[in-house]
């Protein structure tokens, strides 16, 4: 089955890609039939069975994603905005608009609000189906540590007191309604001025979001002993003053300082375990002397974990001044 995943992944990388290039041509569902190598039944067919949902579904909200982001970061009309993303018409844009986010383009440019836009599919992972690193190269990138200190800030997340790691986190999100991943991500993905965003007005749902791990005394023991609650969201401005919406929480995050724990890209596919084991082992073994600094596991202090495999696997520990 993972293979069909595999094939259905590569048409969602494509189709992302021809929606930022305006080619409606190419998003026919006969030219995509013809890139998996089958007829349009059986890709329709094999695309529902994969992702949940007709492809004709999944690209008109991925459409309207991308224009959403138009309409709220650009000053560009309505009608070249709908054209350029495949609608006849300003009317159809805004019935389809209004119809998917509960307000019409022009409202929610005057006021943007949180709405759940239709994050890009992941329909393939390898530690998902639970197959692992493959081969046997290597990273041969060393881990980097440096301290840094962060501004004040806002945390907009989600939390899970139970859960253990991101699959679970996941897992148990998804049984709680409006915290489910679709949810929170197209929530999350839909606000700007996220302080770690480097994706500007394209739409993707890990552009600026990340998991944290809030020092909490009704938490889960850590392997470092230390009780936590896993979460996921965005680092906002501390002046940032936009609608909370009802599912998420929203935190006033001091200036403080850490200690990052940071690894430069590699391969997801071939090396995501060995480099969790190198950076857990850097965190594991780091040696404070000299530095003046020691961890701060206080409650309240936040770990950041940023994962994209192009950039960097990072972790951003909390540390204090302490005596040698």
């Amino acid at each position: 089955m993972y293979e069909w995943e595999r094939q259905i992944q590569t048409i969602v990388d494509e189709i992302d890609e021809c929606i930022k290039n305006r080619d409606d041509e190419a998003l026919a569902l006969a030219a995509l039939a013809r890139r998996l190598g089958y007829s349009e039944f059986h890709a329709s067919r094999k695309f529902r069975e994969v992702a949940g949902m007709p492809l004709r579904d999944y690209l008109r909200r991925r459409k309207l994603a991308f224009a959403l982001k138009e309409v709220r970061d650009t000053d560009r009309s309505m009608l070249a905005i709908a054209l350029d993303h495949g609608f006849s018409s300003h009317e159809a844009f805004t019935r389809a608009f209004k119809a998917t986010y509960g307000l019409t383009p022009s409202a929610f440019r005057m006021r943007p609000r949180p709405v759940v836009l239709r994050t890009k599919l992941s329909s393939f992972d390898r530690y998902l189906f639970g197959l692992g690193e493959i081969g046997m190269e290597k990273s041969t990138d060393g881990v980097q540590t440096y301290f840094v200190r962060l501004p004040a800030h806002k945390f907009l997340h989600v939390k899970n007191y139970e859960s253990n790691g991101y699959w679970d986190f996941w897992q148990k999100q998804n049984a709680i309604p409006g915290q489910d991943y679709d949810t929170v991500c197209g929530l999350l993905d839909s606000i700007k001025g996220k302080l770690d965003d480097d994706g500007g007005s394209e739409v993707n749902s890990g552009s600026g979001q990340l998991m944290a791990y809030i020092w909490d005394s009704e938490g889960r023991l850590c392997d470092w002993g230390i009780p936590r609650t896993e979460c996921y969201g965005v680092r906002l401005p501390a002046d940032w003053q936009g609608e909370v919406p009802s599912s998420l929480r929203l935190a006033d995050v001091p200036e403080a300082e850490y200690l990052v724990f940071e690894h430069g890209p590699f391969d997801y596919e071939q090396e995501n375990r060995t480099v969790e084991e190198k950076i857990e082992r850097a965190m594991a073994t780091f040696d404070f002397e000299g530095t003046g600094y020691c961890y701060d596991d206080e409650p309240g202090r936040i770990l950041y974990f940023y994962f994209d495999p192009g950039r960097f696997w990072k972790y951003v520990r909390p540390v204090r001044r302490c005596e040698e």
